[in-house]
């Protein structure tokens, strides 16, 4: 009898999407980011039920799966987003592009139709039978691992394996279509007196050891070398090895750049600190690679975003690279787990650190350009900026968006001391901050910076209700120039003329978010002074706040195709304010 007993403990049946939300719960996951529906709401039955697991409902499922990727970047953990079948599948692709191009582990379950139905015209068929798409073809380019679950007992072999997928490098997302009826079948598992091993690995194994080999020709160059740029990447945050590379450019007395989308990898303010590479980067960057002997690229593939300037000194410049990917240029790579590979490489080095060589820094360099004649009641990006910095707390998290704001704010805005700064690179879609945002806060209580324009609060801003909805320490900044100010810079500089349809009429945006949550505190600032105070309010309360501040469409961003714009406007700045002085009797000197 005590035998029977103890068996019946040991085993038991469970739906199984109970059993894949409790193995969630074993590995660490506390948010499932998503949208419902009815192939998927078996999975949010089950969400609801596990007690430990937080469900978030989204507004759009772009929105969901980057509120798992700002999870993930601000936890290193796996985030995890479920949606149904469908349209609601077909949402998470451009979200799953950015995870799988910016490499941050995604798990995306997602709900398909019965299995029995498949074939035979059910609502959103996607088994690909029967003249329907198949799912597995849409997702299998932009995942690590795709795999249809074709009945229970297959979940214990393909959960594991999409997780670790999602985990190994190079990070990305995985996969699960979810039929109905498996989500709803029982399965056998055994039970607590067990004690059994988590389907779902806690973590990722680790990635190769360095090779020997490449270990010493990249150590004996750096030990011979004379001036050394480091251009520091995305990977390293991942990898948590920001100790690591501070200590390496200790000994090298080398000069630090950083990635667009990895600023906060290296302090900003530490005097080796050279800026940020690339096309919203700082001239001083281009400056030390010029006058470095050798460049070591560090976590960073140097994709165009962080090299846009930068080929021609490369070419004449030695380049290694520590990575677990090769880089996009020619030099020699030491792959391997990258924590093992800056601790390898610094062993080797003679423990008394070089001096560094002194250099410009990220300052002063182009700054954003303000129009001839800034109207209205217009904030310049500097002093907006500038505002910002006064009252981002130290430990906040920023997650930047793209356009002039986002190319403003990644050139002038230093990184946090003790949070991320996150710029979607990968796929570069508007939007994306609202949602990654709202994960990073929800993952870390920590009061969370979206810095936007309009046209990206436009397409995904209403996620603003998702932070209400959750009470997130989310603050807002929304840098309104009423257009998609980049596309028309570019149609007036390189296309003979601004195109209406790229200029919008003034839409008073906090107004709007005020009367939609009146429990949200929303501002409209009418100057940096007002933007500085608000954020500060907003930074003292335990949840979200919202702030508009008014920018001109005209302001040139600090981005590398309008460089040639910006040196024209200064010229001509130059000529009329000299002739000016001349007239005036004013000698000018310099």
């Amino acid at each position: 009898m005590t035998g029977t007993t103890s068996y019946a403990r040991a085993t038991e049946s469970v739906r199984l999407v109970d059993h894949l939300v409790a193995e969630l719960a074993r590995a660490g996951v506390t948010h499932v980011f998503g949208v419902g529906g009815a192939n998927i709401e078996d999975l949010y039955d089950a969400v609801h039920r596990c007690g430990t697991v937080r469900g978030v409902v989204a507004k759009h499922e772009f929105s969901a799966v980057t509120m798992a990727d700002g999870y993930a970047r601000a936890t290193r953990r796996l985030g995890v987003v479920a949606a149904t079948s469908g349209g609601g599948a077909m949402n998470l692709v451009p979200g799953l592009a950015e995870a799988h191009a910016s490499r941050v582990p995604v798990l995306a379950l997602v709900g398909q139709p019965p299995t029995a139905e498949e074939g035979l015209g059910a609502f959103q068929d996607s088994s690909g039978k029967a003249g329907s798409f198949d799912a597995r073809e849409v997702f299998a380019p932009l995942s690590r691992f795709c795999a249809r679950v074709a009945d229970a007992d297959s979940l214990q072999e393909l959960l594991p394996r999409a997780v670790a997928a999602a985990q190994a490098h190079p990070r990305g997302p995985a996969v699960l279509l979810l039929p109905k009826d498996v989500q709803q079948a029982q399965l056998r598992v055994t039970g607590r007196g067990a004690a059994p091993a988590p389907c779902v690995p806690g973590r990722a194994a680790p990635a190769a050891r360095p090779d020997g080999t490449a270990l010493a020709t990249v150590s004996d160059a750096l030990r011979t070398a004379g001036r050394v740029l480091v251009i520091a990447g995305e990977e390293l945050a991942a990898a948590d090895a920001r100790t690591e590379l501070a200590e390496l450019a200790r000994r090298l007395g080398a000069w630090v750049a950083v990635t667009p989308d990895a600023k906060d990898v290296f302090d900003n303010r530490d005097p080796r600190f050279a800026g940020v590479a690339g096309v919203m980067g700082h001239a001083n960057v281009e400056e030390c690679l010029r006058r470095a002997d050798v460049c070591l690229l560090v976590g960073t593939r140097l994709p165009l975003m962080a090299r846009g300037g930068l080929d021609r000194a490369l070419a004449t410049t030695d380049v290694l690279c520590l990575g677990t990917e090769p880089p996009f240029v020619a030099g020699t790579t030491l792959g391997g787990d990258l924590r093992e590979a800056l601790r390898a490489v610094t062993g080797r080095l003679p423990p008394r650190p070089r001096p560094c060589p002194p250099h410009a820094g990220p300052l002063p360099a182009p700054a954003p350009t303000p129009p001839p004649q800034a109207g209205g009641r217009s904030t310049p990006y500097v002093q907006a900026l500038a505002a910002v910095e006064a009252a981002l707390p130290p430990d906040a998290h920023v997650f930047v968006d793209a356009g002039n704001a986002g190319a403003s704010a990644v050139h002038l805005l230093p990184a946090p001391r003790h949070g991320r700064f996150v710029v979607a690179v990968g796929m570069g879609g508007m939007g994306y901050t609202f949602g990654a945002g709202i994960g990073a806060a929800l993952a870390t209580g920590r009061r969370t910076y979206v810095l936007a324009g309009d046209g990206a609060f436009f397409m995904h801003g209403m996620e603003v209700h998702t932070a209400v909805e959750h009470a997130a320490p989310v603050t807002f900044v929304i840098f309104n120039n009423n257009a998609h100010a980049m596309c028309a810079l570019r149609e007036e500089f390189f296309q003979g003329g601004v195109r209406n349809d790229d200029l919008f009429a003034r839409t008073d945006l906090a107004a709007g978010v005020a009367a939609a949550f009146p429990s949200l505190d929303a501002t409209g600032a009418g100057d940096a002074a007002q933007l500085r105070t608000a954020l500060l309010r907003g930074n003292a309360s335990g949840g979200p706040a919202f702030v508009a501040v008014d920018c001109d469409p005209r302001e040139i961003p600090p981005f590398l195709p309008f460089r040639s714009v910006t040196d024209h406007i200064e010229k001509a700045n130059d000529t009329e304010s000299k002739e000016s002085s001349d007239e005036r009797g004013v000698v000018r000197v310099g």
